[in-house]
Formats: C-alpha cells, structure tokens, sequence
C-alpha cells in the first residue's frame, strides 16, 4: 500500500506546475532568486520605458545610491561624490535624503562626511539639499516633541555641520539653541552644548551677537544649578572651548572642504514655523515610492545632458584640487624642513582643559565607587605624579557638598595618606586653606570639613603638629567662625578618642601642639584657652593648663 505522500512524488510534473514553482518577477521579494534566472528575468522586463523597466530601474537606483552614501569616508568622500551625481538625483533625491538620514542616524560620527557629501550635490541640485534639509528639521520638531533624546542629538548634529558647509542658514542653528535652551532640563542642555560645541566657530564668525544670548543663557543655568553635575561640567568645558576660541573644533575639516563658500546655494529653513504651522514645510514622501512616469525617456535624456555637464565641471575642479593639494604638500614640506632648523614652535595651553578634565574624572570616580577601597583603587590609576593636590582638594569639597558627613571621605583620605606621603601634605594644604576661609563657609560645611579632619588625626594619618601647629587658640587669632570649626573638630576627636587619651595628645611632649592649643605667652591667652574648651565641654583636658596660672 502506497503512502499518499509517496504517490504525489511520481506523479510527473506539468508544464503548468512548473510555471507555478517558478517566481513570478513581479512578486520575487524576499524570494532568493538565483542570478542567471535574475539576468534573464531582467532581459524579459519589457522594452525601455515600460512600467515593469521603470521599476526595475528605480530598485537599482536606491540600491546605487545607498551603496554610495555608505561607500563615503573621509579619504574618499572626493572621489564618491563624482559616481554619486553621475546617477539620477532628480529622479532619486528622496532615495538620497532617506539614505543620508538613515546613514548619520546608525553613525553619528560620519556626520561630517554626510554633510560634506551633502554639500557637494547641494552646490549642484540645490533642490536635493532643501529636501535634506526640510526632512531634518522635521526630524528636529518630532524628536524634540517626543523627547527622544538620542534622535535629537544626532539630528541635532547633523544641522550642525549643515551650517558649518553652508547648506543651513545660520539663523536655523539659533533657533534650534533657543528651542532646546527655552525649558532646560538635563537632556535638552546636553544637546544645546554638543551642538554649540560643533557650529560654535562657524557662528562666531557670522553672528557673534547670536552666539554671546546663547553663551548668556547658559551662564544663567549653570548658576541656576538646577540641572546634573555632569551637564554642569559640560557647559564649564564648552566655556573653555570658547574661550580658547574652538580651537582644536574647525567649522570644516581640510579634507572635507571641498565646495568653494561663492559657489555654495544656502537654504533659509524656519524652525519655528515648522513649529507653528507643521503643513508648511513639505517633506514630499512620496518621492520615496515608485510611480511609473510617462516622460520616463525624456527625463533620463535630461539628466544625462546635465550629468555631462555637472560632471565635466566637477572632473577639472577636482583634478585641479588635487594637483593643488600636491603642489601645496610639496612646498610644505620644503618649508618645514628650512623651518624646522631656525626656530622650533612652543605651544603652552593656558585654558586648563587637562585640569577640568582631571577634576571631573575625580568627581565621577568618587560619586559612582561604592566603597572606599573601590575609588582608592580607580583614583590612583588616574592621579599622575604631582596631581596630588588636586585629588585631595576635590575630596574635601565633595565632602563639604554633601547633605550630612560620611565615613566614606575619611576612610578614603586615611588611605591615601598611607600610600603616599604627598597626600598627607596636600591634605595639610587644603586644613590650611579650610581654616582660613572658615568664615566663608556654612555650618554644614565647617562640620562636614571638621569631622574628616577629627578622622585623619583620630586615625593617626596626619601627623597632629602639621594640623594642629596651625590653630592657635587665642581671642585676637580665632574668629567666630574659626571656634566654631575648632569646636566641631574637637569634640568630634573626644568622641573616637575619649577624653584621657585627647588630653595625653594635647599635653604630651609635643610642644608645637600643646603651644598652639594652650598658649604660654602670657596669662590672658591660656585663661580663654582653658575657658573655650571649658565652655565646650571638653574640660577634663584643661588640667594640666590650670597649673600654670595658678
């Protein structure tokens, strides 16, 4: 007996049953077709002109243009702009736009190139760059609508390097820096701050008054202080960027300069109309659908006479680019080499930028560790030889920041200090500089301040001569503030020393502290001694001091 399955396999095929199993070429998508049946389906497409050519056309011209805009790098981009205009941009300009936006989204980092590929067909088509230009900024006003932080960066950046090529209009980078700025939270500040970092140069050159509002406005949130730490130290940076006039951020790299600043088309594109009124700017989707054309043949005819034209122009001026770039290399390299054995150039950076980085790497470090063994750790693969002052200042002040005091800080200074011998003295340094400035600071932060010092000298990690050879208890040589700060630091020591040992350390045979804290000039300076510590309920350390002016 014959399985059913066994009788449908010996049955033999018909040529009606083969026309079935083979793909129709109208419905092959997302079908694996081999290439000979391809190549022979594309010879039976029809003859020029016909709906199911157009189609195929159209399919191989996203293609080409997709392969070509993800072809692009910075050492090429002078060579694929060339096999880029020599396709049909009139016919695909939304096949492009769609691909550059697609492309910068995936890879935030080529945004230049995309741009400078942007640039150099906008010279051309300028209604291709409009297009571009119009999709992006209603990128913008969706992603900025719906908070998608990550699309709005990178479209955000995009514009950025539209302005710097000449595609944008200044006027779109300061509305988008009014946008963002207007209600600033951590998100929209990060973004503002990336994309002034990137159009920065180019703006200070056309609208320096535009860009000093902008700087204005992030002077008042930064001291407004209602945003993250980490966007804080973002806008100090960008600061300093300006202040060193963007130097090390060009408007446009050498090698992607590549269309002359007279022979750029600019488009002006409103932000805020789009905004107000979102119909008025017309993304023109459905040039990214196929629609056969009854001047299919005409319009390539037409494309083909502005090709040569297009590309006979842009073939001279890029072989005379390239002979100038020769020639220049040539001559700076002669120049270097005669240069090189006269003078020799110093360049010293005044801007500090290492320090801020330093001080943020820090502040990071000690909020994200969770234990002093771990930021110990993390700190000294950071802190180079010498930067030791640093660590220890930006210890004490995250300490005085903090709501209420924390074993973390002292344990870390303890362990600092025991490493390394130039922490100790970094941490003198920086009891100096509290004590003397003890009345700039609020109460929080003189026992915050305190309290880490009463843990170091509790602990032994300081020596008590270098911290307390500093305070000297007397009325002419302590303000308010000053006693107040002793007061803490003390009473703080009693409590992890108790009183019998305290005493033993500030009456012991170490002169330097026992004069500091109960001056022997003269008699009126050890009564308020022993009067101020009396007073603070620590005078069980007094007695010795009571002798002498009995």
């Amino acid at each position: 007996m014959e399985r059913r399955g066994d009788a449908s396999r010996k049955r033999p095929s018909t040529g009606d049953e083969e026309q079935i199993a083979r793909p129709s070429s109208k419905r092959r998508g997302g079908i694996y077709v081999p290439p000979y049946r391809a190549i022979a389906e594309d010879d039976d497409a029809g003859e020029f002109g016909s709906a199911e050519y157009q189609r195929r056309s159209w399919n191989a011209l996203r293609k080409s243009i997709t392969g070509l805009v993800n072809k692009a790098t910075a050492a090429n981009v002078r060579h694929v702009a060339p096999e880029l205009l020599a396709e049909n941009l009139v016919r695909g300009r939304g096949h492009l736009c769609r691909a550059l936006l697609r492309s910068q989204a995936a890879c935030p980092d080529f945004t230049d190139i995309f741009a400078a590929l942007a640039a150099v067909v906008n010279a051309r088509l300028p209604c291709v760059g409009r297009l571009l230009l119009v999709r992006l900024v209603l990128r913008v006003r969706r992603a900025h609508a719906s908070g998608n932080r990550h699309q709005l960066a990178a479209s955000a950046a995009f514009v950025a390097h539209l302005v710097n090529q000449g595609v944008a209009h200044d006027l779109l980078a300061l509305e988008l820096l009014a946008l963002l700025l207007d209600r600033p939270t951590d998100g929209t500040v990060e973004v503002a701050v990336g994309f002034a970092r990137e159009c920065g140069a180019a703006l200070g050159e056309s609208c320096p008054r535009g860009l000093d509002a902008v700087f204005d406005n992030l002077r008042g949130i930064l001291h407004d202080g209602d945003i993250d730490k980490r966007v804080q130290f973002m806008i100090e940076d960008l600061f300093a960027i300006r202040k060193a006039r963007f130097r090390g951020h060009p408007p446009v790299r050498a090698e992607l300069d590549l269309i002359e600043a007279d022979d750029q088309v600019t488009h002006q594109v409103e932000l805020s109309s789009s905004l107000e009124h979102g119909d008025e700017l017309d993304p023109e989707v459905h040039l990214d659908v196929f629609e056969p054309s009854p001047s299919f043949a005409q319009d390539e005819a037409a494309y083909e006479d502005l090709k040569r034209t297009i590309l006979g122009s842009a073939g001279d001026e890029n072989l005379d680019l390239d002979q100038d770039q020769d020639q220049c290399s040539d001559d700076d390299d002669e120049a270097s080499g005669d240069e090189s054995a006269e003078t020799e150039l110093t360049i010293r950076d005044d801007t500090d930028t290492d320090l801020i980085n330093l001080r943020r790497t820090i502040y990071l470090t000690l909020m994200s560790s969770v234990g002093s063994e771990e930021a110990g750790h993390k700190l000294l693969s950071v802190v180079r030889p010498g930067q030791e002052l640093e660590l220890c200042t930006m210890l004490v002040e995250c300490c005085k920041k903090e709501k209420s005091y924390t074993s973390y800080y002292g344990r870390l200074a303890q362990r600092l200090c025991a490493i390394d011998r130039a922490y100790q003295a970094g941490f003198e340094a920086c009891f100096a500089g509290q004590y003397s400035a003890a009345h700039r600071m609020a109460t929080d932060e003189l026992r915050a301040s305190a309290r880490l010092y009463a843990h170091l000298l509790a602990a032994d990690a300081l020596p008590w001569h270098a911290i307390l050879g500093r305070v000297r208890v007397t009325e002419d040589d302590t303000t308010s503030s000053s006693r107040i700060f002793i007061k803490m630091l003390f009473q703080d020591l009693a409590e992890q020393l108790g009183i019998r040992a305290l005493s033993n350390k500030m009456n012991g045979e170490d002169t330097a502290v026992r004069d500091a804290l109960f001056p022997r000039d003269c008699a009126k300076n050890t009564r308020f001694a022993i009067n101020f510590f009396t007073a603070i309920g620590l005078g069980g350390v007094t007695e010795a001091a009571r002798k002498l002016i009995v």
